[in-house]
Parts: C-alpha cells; sequence; structure tokens
C-alpha cells in the first residue's frame, strides 16, 4: 500500500472527519476566474469523497468528479449519487478535449506528475478557463497546532516546515501556465476525538498502520486533554490557493 492508495480503506474516516472549505475560496475563484461558478463545467479531480464536489455543485456548477481510488470512489456515489463520477487521475484524464470551464484540484495535486497533468489540464479546459489548485494547511501561527507538528515529524523523523500531517507536500510550477496565489483563513470548532481522527485519516498515519498510529494518538490525547480539559477545541487552517487561466 502507498500513501497515494492508502485512503481507499479509511474512505467512511475520510468523509467524516476531514475539514471542508470556506465559503470564501468559492467567492474567490470566481473573482480571479472572472467566471461565475454557476453552470459553469467543472471536473473536480481526485476527488475523494466528494468535499469539494459537493461545494462547487452547491453553488449550481455541473460538476464531474474524477477518482481514482475503489474506496473513495465508493463512499462519494454513496453520498453523492447525484453528481456524475468516473474513475480516473490527473495523468490521464478520461474527459473531452475543451470540455470544463474549470479543472479543479482539492489537496490532490501532489499526487499528479505534473509533467502530464499539467498539458492534460490545458487540453480539457476550454480557452480561457481555468485551473484552480488548493490545500488546507495548518496555521502555524496558533501556538498548540505549530507545537503538535512538531511533535508529528518528530515522531515520523521527518523534517522541515510543511504541515506534517499533509506530508510535507511542496508545490511544483507548472510550464506554460502563470499562477496568482491567495490565502484564506478559517477555523472549525471540534471534538477532540474529531481532531484525532481527521489526524489518523492523513497518508502518513493511515500507512504507518494501527499500532503505530495507536502510539501516538494516545500520548497526544493525553498532551491535548491537559490543554483543552472540556475536550473541545478550534482547529485553524489556511487555505492556499493557486489559481491559473487557460
Amino acid at each position: 500500500m502507498t500513501r497515494s492508495t492508502s485512503f481507499n480503506k479509511a474512505a467512511p474516516q475520510y468523509a467524516k472527519y476531514r475539514p471542508s472549505y470556506p465559503p470564501q475560496l468559492l467567492d474567490t475563484i470566481e473573482s480571479l476566474a472572472a467566471h461565475p461558478l454557476q453552470h459553469a463545467r467543472i471536473a473536480d479531480i481526485g476527488a475523494g469523497t466528494g468535499i469539494a464536489s459537493t461545494l462547487l455543485h452547491a453553488r449550481g456548477a455541473r460538476v464531474t468528479a474524477v477518482e481514482p481510488g475503489e474506496g473513495m470512489a465508493a463512499q462519494f456515489r454513496r453520498t453523492y449519487p447525484e453528481i456524475p463520477l468516473v474513475r480516473g487521475d490527473g495523468n490521464h484524464l478520461p474527459l473531452a478535449t475543451a470540455s470544463a470551464d474549470f479543472i479543479t484540484y482539492a489537496q490532490a495535486w501532489h499526487w499528479t506528475d505534473p509533467a502530464k497533468a499539467g498539458p492534460e489540464a490545458r487540453r480539457v479546459l476550454r480557452p480561457g478557463g481555468t485551473l484552480a489548485l488548493w490545500w488546507n494547511r495548518t496555521d502555524h501561527s496558533v501556538p498548540w497546532l505549530a507545537e503538535q507538528d512538531a511533535r508529528i515529524h518528530a515522531f515520523f523523523g521527518t523534517g522541515g516546515t510543511e504541515p506534517a500531517a499533509r506530508g510535507g507536500h511542496l508545490w511544483t510550477d507548472v510550464p506554460g501556465l502563470t499562477f496568482t496565489e491567495r490565502h484564506i483563513p478559517h477555523t472549525r470548532e471540534v471534538s477532540l476525538d474529531t481532531h484525532l481522527a481527521n489526524l489518523g485519516s492523513h497518508s502518513m498515519f493511515l500507512v504507518l498502520g494501527e499500532e503505530g498510529t495507536r502510539e501516538f494518538m494516545t500520548r497526544e490525547r493525553e498532551i491535548l486533554n491537559d490543554l483543552f480539559p472540556d475536550g473541545k477545541l478550534r482547529e485553524s487552517y489556511v487555505v492556499d490557493l493557486r489559481l491559473a487561466r487557460t
């Protein structure tokens, strides 16, 4: 099992505990693209369990989801049967040329080969179409979250300052496209159980396995219980958006 395929066995956990995205994200995409999402033809690639697809659908977009993983696709279809979904990945899109106004990647671009996914996106987008990529990033300006990320890095023996739970994925440029960046903060209030389950749905813990994950989560629960004795906490994120028009 690789990190990219690890989500299939944890699709219900992913769907239940992962954070969504703030309305300001979709507002910003519309503004930068100079094109409304309503009635737009959108291909949401690496759609997973449908967190982004359903937000775009609720804006009135004509969404087609593309998901390579069997478990994730099955969870998507159970939850959002009204949204079309096809199996495939960003390196080889199963979509017609010039068929989309938008191509979106929510938490998914880092699983592609940009040398293949970039030309595929340009092929599928209509002239003037928009490629939008975004990630939820842990807000390190919040001390307890920065300290938790440091503990994750220490546990896995990784380095750097990128959020450990999403694997320290780095941005890669796409030849032929010029991106505009925006950073959109948002928060959510959750229980301690939800917070830990969210952490456990990330690929580095899924690949680690139950015993290792349990070891980390047991210690982490003790630390967070001291910080949040009522069992409630506020997660803080920044959505890193990168958008390019063809």
